[in-house]
């Protein structure tokens, strides 16, 4: 126990040390020095590092998981899901993944008889089946009977676009974007194996590329490969079915919910109705529909990770994008940097600006906090009530930064750096002339709390030319203090010989008296607040002996003023 004493008592020591040689350091000066320091680590963040940019997309997360207004699925929108139990089911007769193409033309066939709008398939078919080449035949056949079918192709890594044969103008659906587009650049993907949807030319990209934490957020609309457009399959659909398509070359997802908020329908269900005799499914359930036919089955591992789940199916992303084309409701995200870069700034330097004048405590925590709920009160709201995420997270973050480097700083040398006139009195030699003004409130009822003491202090301490403390006697102690509850203390020192400094120093105290009733106005206008002050004057001397000159001019001036106010009744 003596030992725990003992450690506690040596880190309060050198905390006090330590706070005392900080404060005789930098003084009020370290928060311009804070504030210099994240300026440039703002600029060199907004220019090169984006270590914040991380936190925008953590916030972004949280934002659009939380948010209270979920834009709907779109109904027309249906996912034929190969999942885990249509593969159960179907491989009885026709093994497991991946089936006979002959299934998916029957299915195709069938299915066009309900003259849906889109059939998507999610399904890259990269390759013959050599296994079974009549029903590839068959698939292909299928595709050529349609106007309606679309099909991925997949990007290839970069690096091997020096091994592939395909140049971009092979590709049906890829224009040129630029005049000066590379005709003889060959990029690496792969296409569908059907000459039938080679034919149809209804062919996009299917890749999904996850931010550098590995959360998908973002979809694109189109590649830029060499100088050529290589389109996005939900922008090959929007293409066709007039949409507006966007103008960005990625656009962030404006998700419809958790996994599974679209309507699913089982593959095997809807393959065993439409092929049977008897139909217990509606004839018109694909009518106008968009349907997108996908995997949800772990097995097969399109699983991807977004805001809204670890484990969201790849065949759902999908979904998403075509429906925000469709809309055009994906989420705009202006970068700005530059008016991120200032909004920062200007946190930064209000807030430095509030510490380095001492405003007080109590008035910097509601503005800061204020302040900061309300950026992102407006960043919520964006993503809420428009499809504009204004991202506020990274001025905010920064604010945040200094704000509690600066509060920790305030709280541990506030004490060393207040303007004290017992402190200065000590810090300097010889007879001294000191001035002490007691103001205090006679209040019925507890009606003031610290906040307004706080703010008439603040006040009275800006009152005026002359250099002076003012201190705050709450009366929380119990007792003989409770008699100095709600009392106002106003001092002021100048050297003995100086008489023009001391002239000076009777006009303020009359200018702070003067200003007292306007301060409490400010505060509270109730007619049972009786306000009553002294002046003592006096001498001290300055060293060490002020802190016992000044305990015996605070007691004189009780004394004096008891005896005045004794008189006057």
């Amino acid at each position: 126990m003596n030992l725990n004493i003992y450690f506690t008592n040596r880190l309060r020591l050198a905390y006090s040390k330590s706070s005392a040689l900080l404060a005789r350091l930098w003084k009020k000066d370290f928060y311009l020095y804070l504030a210099a320091l994240l300026t440039l680590f703002a600029v060199l963040d907004t220019m090169q590092l984006h270590i914040i940019s991380g936190m925008r997309q953590e916030a972004f997360d949280a934002m659009v998981r939380y948010r209270i207004i979920v834009p709907k699925p779109d109904s027309d929108i249906v996912i034929v899901d190969i999942n885990e139990a249509s593969l159960a089911a179907m491989a009885k007769d026709y093994g497991r993944w991946p089936w006979p193409r002959q299934v998916l033309g029957e299915f195709l066939e069938q299915v066009e008889k309900q003259h849906p709008k889109a059939i998507v398939f999610d399904i890259l078919f990269s390759d013959s089946d050599i296994y079974n080449p009549d029903s590839d035949a068959y698939f292909d056949s299928a595709i050529a009977a349609t106007n309606n079918t679309y099909f991925p192709l997949l990007r290839l890594d970069p690096s091997s676009d020096t091994l592939s044969l395909v140049k971009p103008a092979m590709i049906p659906g890829v224009v040129p974007l630029l005049n000066d587009a590379q005709p003889e650049a060959t990029v690496a993907v792969v296409l569908p194996h059907f000459p039938a949807a080679l034919k149809g030319g209804r062919l996009g990209l299917h890749n999904i590329y996850p931010d550098a934490d590995g959360i998908v957020r973002q979809y694109i609309v189109y590649r830029d490969e060499y100088g050529w457009k290589l389109p996005s399959l939900p922008a090959r659909v929007a293409r066709d079915l007039g949409w507006p398509e966007p103008a960005a070359q990625r656009v962030l997802l404006n998700w419809r919910g958790p996994p599974f908020a679209y309507q699913y329908v089982s593959f095997h269900d809807v393959f065993t109705d439409v092929g049977s005799k008897e139909k217990k499914r509606p004839q018109d359930e694909f009518k106008n529909k968009i349907i997108i036919i996908g995997s949800t089955a772990a097995s097969l591992f399109d699983i991807k990770s977004t805001p809204m789940s670890q484990m969201h199916p790849g065949v759902e992303i999908l979904a998403t994008a075509i429906d925000n084309f469709k809309h055009n409701d994906y989420l705009r995200f202006p970068e700005a940097r530059v008016a991120y870069l200032v909004l920062a700034l200007c946190i930064i330097w209000v807030t430095a600006w509030g510490f380095y004048n001492n405003v007080g405590r109590s008035k910097i925590d509601v503005l800061f906090g204020a302040s900061q709920f309300i950026l992102m009160g407006i960043s919520y709201a964006s993503i809420n009530f428009a499809d504009t995420y204004i991202n506020i997270t990274g001025p905010v973050t920064i604010g945040l930064i200094y704000f509690t480097l600066a509060r920790v700083y305030s709280a541990a040398t506030d004490k060393m750096l207040e303007q004290s006139m017992v402190r200065a009195s000590m810090e300097r030699e010889g007879e001294l002339h000191a001035t002490l003004l007691l103001i205090r409130l006679d209040v019925a009822q507890n009606i003031l709390t610290d906040a307004m003491m706080e703010k008439i202090r603040y006040g009275l301490e800006n009152t005026g030319t002359e250099q002076k403390s003012v201190e705050v006697l709450r009366g929380y102690q119990k007792g003989l203090w409770d008699l100095f509850e709600k009392t106002f203390t106003v001092s002021w020192i100048v050297d003995k010989e100086d008489a023009k400094e001391a002239e000076r120093v009777t006009e303020d105290v009359a200018v702070v008296i003067a200003a007292f009733p306007q301060l409490l106005r400010k505060c509270i206008v109730d007619s049972d607040i009786a306000v009553s002050h002294f002046v003592h004057q006096g001498k001290i001397f300055g060293g060490k002996k002020a802190r016992d000159c000044w305990r015996v001019m605070f007691a004189e001036a009780l004394l004096r003023w008891n005896e005045q106010q004794e008189k006057a009744l």
